[in-house]
Protein backbone atom coordinates (compact mmCIF):
# COMPACT_ATOMS: atom_id res chain seq x y z
CA UNK A 1 0.00 0.00 0.00
CA UNK A 2 2.82 2.40 0.87
CA UNK A 3 4.54 1.86 -2.49
CA UNK A 4 1.28 2.28 -4.39
CA UNK A 5 0.52 5.54 -2.58
CA UNK A 6 3.94 6.99 -3.35
CA UNK A 7 3.61 6.21 -7.05
CA UNK A 8 0.14 7.70 -7.20
CA UNK A 9 1.30 10.76 -5.34
CA UNK A 10 4.23 11.16 -7.69
CA UNK A 11 1.89 10.80 -10.68
CA UNK A 12 -0.43 13.43 -9.28
CA UNK A 13 2.51 15.73 -8.58
CA UNK A 14 3.80 15.34 -12.15
CA UNK A 15 0.34 15.94 -13.55
CA UNK A 16 0.02 19.06 -11.43
CA UNK A 17 3.31 20.36 -12.79
CA UNK A 18 2.19 19.69 -16.35
CA UNK A 19 -1.11 21.45 -15.75
CA UNK A 20 0.66 24.35 -14.08
CA UNK A 21 2.99 24.63 -17.02
CA UNK A 22 0.09 24.64 -19.47
CA UNK A 23 -1.73 27.20 -17.38
CA UNK A 24 1.26 29.57 -17.20
CA UNK A 25 1.79 29.45 -20.97
CA UNK A 26 -1.69 30.73 -21.66
CA UNK A 27 -1.88 33.59 -19.20
CA UNK A 28 -2.34 37.12 -20.45
CA UNK A 29 1.10 38.06 -19.07
CA UNK A 30 3.02 35.65 -21.28
CA UNK A 31 4.75 37.18 -24.30
CA UNK A 32 3.88 35.91 -27.76
CA UNK A 33 7.12 35.22 -29.60
CA UNK A 34 6.18 32.78 -32.32
CA UNK A 35 5.26 29.14 -32.57
CA UNK A 36 7.47 26.18 -31.72
CA UNK A 37 8.25 25.54 -35.39
CA UNK A 38 9.60 29.07 -35.85
CA UNK A 39 6.53 30.52 -37.56
CA UNK A 40 5.70 34.15 -36.78
CA UNK A 41 2.47 34.41 -34.79
CA UNK A 42 0.68 36.69 -32.36
CA UNK A 43 0.10 40.42 -32.13
CA UNK A 44 2.39 43.43 -32.51
CA UNK A 45 1.75 47.11 -31.98
CA UNK A 46 3.57 49.55 -34.25
CA UNK A 47 4.01 53.19 -33.27
CA UNK A 48 4.52 55.12 -36.52
CA UNK A 49 4.70 58.72 -37.71
CA UNK A 50 1.44 60.08 -39.10
CA UNK A 51 2.94 60.47 -42.56
CA UNK A 52 3.36 56.68 -42.72
CA UNK A 53 -0.30 55.83 -42.21
CA UNK A 54 -1.18 54.81 -45.77
CA UNK A 55 2.01 52.85 -46.46
CA UNK A 56 2.12 51.10 -43.11
CA UNK A 57 -1.55 50.15 -43.30
CA UNK A 58 -0.80 48.46 -46.62
CA UNK A 59 2.33 46.79 -45.25
CA UNK A 60 0.40 45.62 -42.19
CA UNK A 61 -2.05 43.79 -44.46
CA UNK A 62 0.85 42.25 -46.38
CA UNK A 63 2.46 41.12 -43.11
CA UNK A 64 -0.71 39.48 -41.83
CA UNK A 65 -1.22 37.71 -45.16
CA UNK A 66 2.37 36.43 -45.16
CA UNK A 67 2.12 35.28 -41.52
CA UNK A 68 -1.31 33.74 -40.82
CA UNK A 69 -2.26 34.14 -37.19
CA UNK A 70 -0.63 37.53 -36.77
CA UNK A 71 -2.32 40.85 -36.06
CA UNK A 72 -0.71 44.25 -36.56
CA UNK A 73 -2.14 47.21 -34.65
CA UNK A 74 -0.97 50.73 -35.42
CA UNK A 75 -0.73 53.94 -33.43
CA UNK A 76 -0.19 56.90 -35.76
CA UNK A 77 0.70 60.38 -34.50
CA UNK A 78 3.42 63.00 -34.66
CA UNK A 79 6.78 61.41 -33.88
CA UNK A 80 7.33 63.58 -30.81
CA UNK A 81 3.92 62.58 -29.43
CA UNK A 82 4.77 58.92 -29.99
CA UNK A 83 8.04 59.24 -28.05
CA UNK A 84 6.11 60.86 -25.20
CA UNK A 85 3.61 57.99 -25.16
CA UNK A 86 6.38 55.40 -25.15
CA UNK A 87 8.39 57.08 -22.39
CA UNK A 88 5.20 57.21 -20.31
CA UNK A 89 4.88 53.44 -20.57
CA UNK A 90 2.67 52.79 -23.58
CA UNK A 91 3.28 49.17 -24.66
CA UNK A 92 4.54 48.62 -28.19
CA UNK A 93 6.79 46.49 -30.36
CA UNK A 94 8.06 48.73 -33.19
CA UNK A 95 8.73 52.48 -33.46
CA UNK A 96 9.07 54.27 -36.81
CA UNK A 97 9.91 57.96 -36.66
CA UNK A 98 9.75 60.66 -39.32
CA UNK A 99 13.15 61.95 -38.27
CA UNK A 100 16.32 60.83 -36.54
CA UNK A 101 15.99 63.39 -33.73
CA UNK A 102 12.96 61.72 -32.17
CA UNK A 103 14.46 58.27 -32.64
CA UNK A 104 17.53 59.51 -30.79
CA UNK A 105 15.26 60.58 -27.93
CA UNK A 106 13.84 57.05 -27.83
CA UNK A 107 17.33 55.55 -27.85
CA UNK A 108 18.51 57.88 -25.08
CA UNK A 109 15.45 56.94 -23.01
CA UNK A 110 16.42 53.27 -23.24
CA UNK A 111 13.36 52.33 -25.28
CA UNK A 112 15.12 50.71 -28.24
CA UNK A 113 16.55 47.21 -28.70
CA UNK A 114 19.57 47.18 -30.99
CA UNK A 115 20.33 49.81 -33.59
CA UNK A 116 17.66 51.76 -35.56
CA UNK A 117 17.62 51.28 -39.32
CA UNK A 118 16.96 54.12 -41.77
CA UNK A 119 14.35 53.04 -44.31
CA UNK A 120 13.13 56.14 -46.20
CA UNK A 121 13.46 59.88 -46.76
CA UNK A 122 10.84 62.54 -47.36
CA UNK A 123 10.75 66.23 -48.26
CA UNK A 124 8.26 69.04 -47.85
CA UNK A 125 6.02 70.58 -50.46
CA UNK A 126 3.31 73.24 -50.44
CA UNK A 127 -0.35 72.32 -50.74
CA UNK A 128 -3.22 74.72 -51.37
CA UNK A 129 -6.94 74.30 -52.01
CA UNK A 130 -7.56 73.44 -55.68
CA UNK A 131 -8.33 77.06 -56.56
CA UNK A 132 -5.21 78.36 -54.73
CA UNK A 133 -7.04 81.43 -53.34
CA UNK A 134 -3.89 83.20 -52.10
CA UNK A 135 -1.99 82.67 -55.35
CA UNK A 136 0.87 80.78 -53.71
CA UNK A 137 3.55 79.87 -56.27
CA UNK A 138 6.77 79.74 -54.20
CA UNK A 139 8.11 79.18 -50.71
CA UNK A 140 8.57 82.95 -50.28
CA UNK A 141 4.86 83.45 -50.98
CA UNK A 142 4.07 81.72 -47.69
CA UNK A 143 5.21 84.90 -45.94
CA UNK A 144 2.72 87.07 -47.85
CA UNK A 145 0.76 89.25 -45.39
CA UNK A 146 -2.77 87.97 -44.99
CA UNK A 147 -2.05 84.48 -46.33
CA UNK A 148 -3.49 81.85 -44.00
CA UNK A 149 -0.68 79.30 -43.74
CA UNK A 150 -0.68 76.17 -41.59
CA UNK A 151 2.52 74.35 -40.59
CA UNK A 152 3.60 71.64 -38.16
CA UNK A 153 4.66 72.55 -34.64
CA UNK A 154 8.46 72.90 -34.19
CA UNK A 155 8.82 69.71 -32.14
CA UNK A 156 7.24 67.64 -34.93
CA UNK A 157 9.60 66.47 -37.72
CA UNK A 158 7.72 68.37 -40.44
CA UNK A 159 7.83 71.47 -38.22
CA UNK A 160 11.54 71.08 -37.62
CA UNK A 161 12.07 70.83 -41.40
CA UNK A 162 9.99 73.97 -41.89
CA UNK A 163 12.17 75.84 -39.38
CA UNK A 164 15.30 74.69 -41.23
CA UNK A 165 13.92 76.02 -44.50
CA UNK A 166 13.01 79.37 -42.95
CA UNK A 167 16.51 79.69 -41.53
CA UNK A 168 18.16 78.68 -44.81
CA UNK A 169 16.07 80.97 -47.01
CA UNK A 170 15.44 83.93 -44.71
CA UNK A 171 11.69 83.52 -45.25
CA UNK A 172 9.74 84.18 -42.05
CA UNK A 173 6.36 82.45 -42.08
CA UNK A 174 3.68 83.60 -39.65
CA UNK A 175 1.30 80.63 -39.52
CA UNK A 176 -2.30 80.84 -38.39
CA UNK A 177 -1.82 77.50 -36.62
CA UNK A 178 0.86 74.94 -35.80
CA UNK A 179 -0.33 71.33 -35.85
CA UNK A 180 0.94 68.28 -33.95
CA UNK A 181 0.89 66.03 -37.04
CA UNK A 182 1.40 66.59 -40.76
CA UNK A 183 -1.96 64.95 -41.47
CA UNK A 184 -3.64 67.71 -39.46
CA UNK A 185 -1.98 70.35 -41.66
CA UNK A 186 -3.24 68.56 -44.75
CA UNK A 187 -6.71 68.24 -43.26
CA UNK A 188 -7.03 71.99 -42.70
CA UNK A 189 -6.05 72.74 -46.28
CA UNK A 190 -8.44 70.12 -47.66
CA UNK A 191 -11.23 71.56 -45.50
CA UNK A 192 -10.57 75.05 -46.86
CA UNK A 193 -9.51 76.38 -43.46
CA UNK A 194 -6.12 77.52 -44.78
CA UNK A 195 -4.74 79.07 -47.97
CA UNK A 196 -1.66 76.87 -47.86
CA UNK A 197 0.18 74.30 -45.79
CA UNK A 198 3.57 72.62 -45.67
CA UNK A 199 3.32 68.84 -45.83
CA UNK A 200 5.41 65.96 -47.10
CA UNK A 201 5.36 65.13 -50.80
CA UNK A 202 3.87 61.75 -49.86
CA UNK A 203 0.91 63.40 -48.11
CA UNK A 204 0.31 65.69 -51.07
CA UNK A 205 0.41 62.74 -53.45
CA UNK A 206 -2.06 60.78 -51.33
CA UNK A 207 -4.48 63.72 -51.24
CA UNK A 208 -4.93 63.59 -55.02
CA UNK A 209 -7.18 66.24 -56.56
CA UNK A 210 -8.32 67.57 -53.18
CA UNK A 211 -5.27 69.85 -53.12
CA UNK A 212 -2.99 71.70 -55.51
CA UNK A 213 0.71 70.94 -55.04
CA UNK A 214 3.32 73.68 -55.35
CA UNK A 215 6.83 72.22 -55.46
CA UNK A 216 9.76 74.46 -54.52
CA UNK A 217 13.49 73.82 -54.97
CA UNK A 218 14.43 74.97 -51.47
CA UNK A 219 12.84 71.80 -50.06
CA UNK A 220 16.06 69.90 -50.84
CA UNK A 221 17.69 71.79 -47.96
CA UNK A 222 15.58 69.97 -45.36
CA UNK A 223 15.29 66.25 -46.10
CA UNK A 224 13.88 64.07 -43.32
CA UNK A 225 15.29 60.58 -42.78
CA UNK A 226 12.94 57.93 -41.35
CA UNK A 227 14.40 55.29 -38.96
CA UNK A 228 12.68 52.19 -37.52
CA UNK A 229 13.57 50.04 -34.52
CA UNK A 230 12.25 47.21 -32.38
CA UNK A 231 11.28 48.38 -28.90
CA UNK A 232 13.16 46.90 -25.97
CA UNK A 233 9.94 46.07 -24.09
CA UNK A 234 8.42 44.24 -27.06
CA UNK A 235 6.34 41.25 -25.99
CA UNK A 236 6.70 39.70 -29.45
CA UNK A 237 10.24 40.47 -30.57
CA UNK A 238 10.26 37.81 -33.29
CA UNK A 239 7.24 39.29 -35.04
CA UNK A 240 8.53 42.83 -34.45
CA UNK A 241 11.81 41.97 -36.18
CA UNK A 242 9.90 40.32 -39.01
CA UNK A 243 7.87 43.50 -39.55
CA UNK A 244 11.06 45.56 -39.56
CA UNK A 245 12.52 43.16 -42.13
CA UNK A 246 9.45 43.57 -44.34
CA UNK A 247 9.70 47.34 -44.11
CA UNK A 248 13.39 47.48 -45.00
CA UNK A 249 13.25 44.72 -47.61
CA UNK A 250 12.22 44.84 -51.29
CA UNK A 251 8.48 44.54 -50.61
CA UNK A 252 8.53 47.45 -48.19
CA UNK A 253 10.74 49.50 -50.51
CA UNK A 254 8.23 49.00 -53.34
CA UNK A 255 5.29 50.20 -51.24
CA UNK A 256 7.24 53.22 -49.98
CA UNK A 257 8.42 54.21 -53.45
CA UNK A 258 4.89 53.98 -54.79
CA UNK A 259 3.82 56.47 -52.14
CA UNK A 260 6.64 58.89 -53.02
CA UNK A 261 9.19 58.10 -50.31
CA UNK A 262 12.80 58.18 -51.47
CA UNK A 263 15.50 55.72 -50.42
CA UNK A 264 17.50 56.58 -47.26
Amino acid sequence: MTTTFRVAAASLSAASLVLAGCSSSTTDDAPTTGSADGAITGEITVFAAASLKATFTELGSQFEAAHPGTTVTFTFAGSSDLVTQLTQGAPGDVFASADTANMTKAVDAGLIAGEPTNFATNTLTIVTPPDNPAGITSFADLATPGAKVVVCAPQVPCGSATAKLESATGVDITPVSEESAVTDVLGKVVAGEADAGLVYVTDASGAGDSVETVAFPESAQAVNTYPVAVLGESRNAAAARAFEDLLTGPEGRAVLEKAGFAAP
